[in-house]
């Protein structure tokens, strides 16, 4: 059976970009876009609204130019707006050669918001692709709340695609603009426009609102739908619009009639980069991208996993460049902790393993985080073998900070035995701290990790002499872990994270 290829248009960069306090910078812009084109391989991406600022202006020079130079200038889009060609003046001079036409798709909207007849409507739209044709500006068109026009005004949508398939238009691009459709209502709606106009193209919109929007994205597929709108982490409005990732996995496993070209072991690079940019967090059970989706947290799924692998399916976290995990806690068990030791290439016998599953379930009933990095310490603490000896302690330490200065640290560290002093200045005292660190193992010969990620946690409602826990992400050529220390002042917590990854390597 040939396969149906569909376009993916990715609208990060726009509508995601409408995430309440996101704001990417024009380097951010070119950097993703870059990334979204060439290594995710999405067919098109929609990057700006015109007009909307001169920050927003070079951002899209930046990627025009690029794009330009690469042969995607018509992968680029950007949302233009019913001005009687103000905003393709905007397009011209940077560079843009699609717009994509906001117009109104329900008569509620086009009645209440813009005051108009709909004939005034296609007048005035008639007209901008008109410019844009002269300007050789390719046009597809939006009909903003599309959803609720084919539920209480659909014979204006019809009379309004009736106009369009008449335009010299490339696509429709038809938006669930307030989340509001059914699965059931979405095939319906899209089924009798692709029949009713078979050789249009048309694109579905899904927004997030009631958590169906990849539910609506797979009956918009399976009623002929040509192409998909999608956003990183599902970014938007609101509740956000259909997520990236989540559809195209289920696009590959169960649609097996249609098939895309973006590269699915991607995803995951792409979603913690935009993550880091915006500062816009995955939720840890965001399926395939957050953090616990590929962890195993039951000791009766380790052992089924051991036993025939028989909690896999066909979401394998290797398909998105991820690998398994079992986490570590009252209700891991031994099969949990066995997977764990293996990840360490450490052996115990079973007596050692019962104490060290007694020890972790008792840390997991206080509440306590236990990681696969913590286990070292936690078998040296129960089991007293000098195997798993500290040999790496830091000794003292003077951290200031005065007003008008840069903050330094005098460090006293002991290595297998041998003291070092430094002395050092940073940006803060954590960072004289590490820069004084780093000066000791320069002088050993060695290099410290990466640190890639840093954050304090303290308990909500709490006041300021709290306890804080401080969880530092590092980075070695082979491999990413955590870190964490616990203490009343920030950066003694930090501190003491940071003696855990000193033993560790």
């Amino acid at each position: 059976m040939k396969k149906r290829t569909i376009e993916i248009m990715d609208t990060t960069l726009r509508d995601g970009e409408q995430t309440s306090g996101v704001s990417f910078t024009a380097l951010e812009k070119l950097t993703l876009a870059k990334l979204l084109l060439v290594e995710l391989k999405v067919n098109r991406i929609e990057v700006a609204s015109a007009r909307v600022s001169e920050g927003e202006f070079q951002a899209v020079k930046n990627i025009t130019e690029w794009a330009s130079e690469s042969g995607r200038i018509h992968q680029v889009e950007v949302l233009t707006f019913v001005d009687n060609g103000a905003s393709i003046d905007w397009m011209k001079k940077t560079g843009a050669k699609v717009q994509n036409l906001l117009t109104k798709g329900s008569l509620n909207h086009l009645t209440h918001q813009l005051k108009k007849t709909p004939e005034e409507h296609f007048n005035a739209i008639g007209k901008v692709i008109e410019i844009a044709n002269e300007a050789d500006i390719e046009t597809n068109v939006y009909l903003e709340d599309w959803s609720n026009g084919m539920r209480n005004s659909p014979e204006y949508v019809f009379r309004f695609l009736d106009f369009l398939a008449q335009q010299p238009i490339k696509r429709i691009l038809l938006p669930d603009t307030l989340g509001i459709l059914t699965p059931s209502e979405t095939f319906e709606y899209i089924n009798d426009i692709v029949k009713k106009y078979p050789n249009v193209h048309f694109d579905f919109h899904g927004h997030n609102d009631y958590d169906l929007s990849v539910s609506n994205v797979m009956e918009a597929l399976k009623a002929g739908a040509h192409g998909l709108h999608l956003t990183v982490n599902g970014m938007g409005e609101r509740a956000g619009n259909a997520p990236l990732a989540s559809t195209i996995a289920v696009i590959n496993d169960f649609l097996p009639e249609i098939e895309t070209q973006v590269v699915e072991s991607s995803l995951y690079k792409v979603s913690k980069l935009v993550s880091t940019f915006t500062g816009f967090g995955i939720p840890a059970n965001k399926p395939i991208v957050g953090d616990n989706v590929f962890t195993q947290t039951a000791g009766i799924h380790a052992d089924g996993d051991n036993k025939m692998n028989l909690y896999f399916s066909d979401l394998m976290p290797e398909r998105f460049g991820r690998k398994r995990k079992y986490a570590l806690g009252k209700t891991s068990g031994k099969a949990n902790i066995l997977k764990n030791l293996q990840e360490l290439g450490l052996t115990l016998n079973d007596e050692e393993v019962q104490k060290v599953t007694e020890r972790i379930i008792e840390l997991g009933d206080r509440k306590e985080k236990v990681t696969t990095d913590d286990l070292p310490y936690i078998i040296s603490d129960v089991l007293d073998s000098s195997s798993f000896k500290q040999k790496v302690f830091i000794k003292s330490y003077v951290l200031t900070h005065a007003k008008g200065l840069k903050p330094s640290t005098t460090l006293s560290i002991e290595i297998e035995g041998n003291r070092y002093e430094e002395n050092a200045q940073g940006d803060g005292q954590f960072d004289a701290f590490m820069n004084a660190l780093g000066k000791v193992y320069e002088k050993r010969g060695n290099k410290l990790p990466k640190l890639v990620d840093y954050a304090v946690r303290i308990p909500p409602g709490s006041s300021s002499d709290a306890l804080c826990e401080t969880m530092i992400t590092w980075k070695t050529s082979k491999r990413d872990f955590v870190t964490t220390g616990l203490d009343s002042d920030q950066t003694v917590s930090a501190i003491k994270a940071t003696e855990k990854m000193l033993n560790l390597i």
